[in-house]
């Protein structure tokens, strides 16, 4: 009977201590409805979980008017801040921001962080970013592997190949990217979903799964057009290792804990 539980982690963990600040070293830039919101060679990362961090931008390279204090102060996780309103012609985005208040870290006092979803682009340098900003501790490596791998769920299997592209990422299981011809394509059914990562870029494809006990929604997923990181996993399809059952080179993996900022945050209340 395969054992479903949470195991303990078997990749290096994430390492970045929670108020850690750091320099940006690229130019950071944002943009609403196509107006520059910000623009600086002068932010910081400030990490508010270890997964990864998050901008905080000078107030001086903000947009005059850009931001209207609300008159409500936030307690966060690191320190105090003020909330703000973005007001950008005709458009307003209420708590879009906060201002870091003089008990947040020093390097990052007088800095603004934005909500990710309060800026329509960002960018580093001229290359837009998804999601969150790039980890600089995290690496991300895709290589290509000879060992076997074996996807199963409910003792039905999904696929069976020779081969696969192993993507290594700082604090997250070993994800395995299969060459198509080796799953069972009458078991997958292509879903709507589209999802995005600042290292691998976005999906092209998720699919729900169906055994003979039950289906399962997005539990594979493609990219057809990755990020230069990693483009050995253009087309290659990988499965929730959470979600299934795995085999390398014949023995049975573990089923990893799930990682997320929100169920980090649950545990650490």
């Amino acid at each position: 009977m395969t054992d479903r539980r949470p195991h303990p982690p078997e990749h290096p963990a994430m390492i970045v201590p929670v108020g850690h600040v750091e320099p940006v070293a690229r130019r950071i830039r944002g943009y609403v409805a196509g107006h520059p919101v910000f623009d600086t060679v002068r932010a910081r990362y400030v990490w508010l979980w270890p997964g990864y961090p998050q901008y905080c931008v000078p107030s001086e390279d903000i947009v005059e008017g850009a931001l209207a204090d609300e008159g409500r102060s936030l307690a966060l996780r690191v320190g105090g801040a003020r909330r703000q309103t973005l007001r950008m012609g005709s458009l307003t985005r209420p708590g879009a921001a906060w201002e870091w208040a003089g008990d947040a870290p020093s390097g990052i006092v007088g800095h603004v962080t934005f909500r990710w979803e309060a800026i329509d682009a960002w960018f580093e340098e001229d290359e837009q970013v998804f999601v969150h900003p790039r980890n600089p501790y995290t690496r991300v490596d895709a290589l290509r592997s000879g060992r076997g791998v074996r996807v199963m769920l409910d003792g039905t299997v999904l696929a069976d190949a020779p081969y696969s592209v192993m993507v290594l990422e700082t604090g997250l299981p070993t994800r395995y990217y299969l060459d198509r011809s080796y799953l069972d394509w009458t078991r997958m059914r292509r879903t709507g979903t589209v999802t995005s990562c600042p290292y691998k870029g976005r999906t092209s494809g998720y699919w729900a799964v169906r055994t003979d006990r039950a289906t399962y929604p997005d539990i594979a997923w493609s990219y057809d057009v990755p990020a230069r990181e990693v483009t050995p996993i253009a087309g290659l399809v990988a499965f929730h290792n959470e979600r299934v059952d795995l085999c390398l080179d014949g023995q049975p993996l573990p089923r990893p804990a799930p990682v997320s900022r929100a169920i980090w945050e649950r545990e650490h209340r």
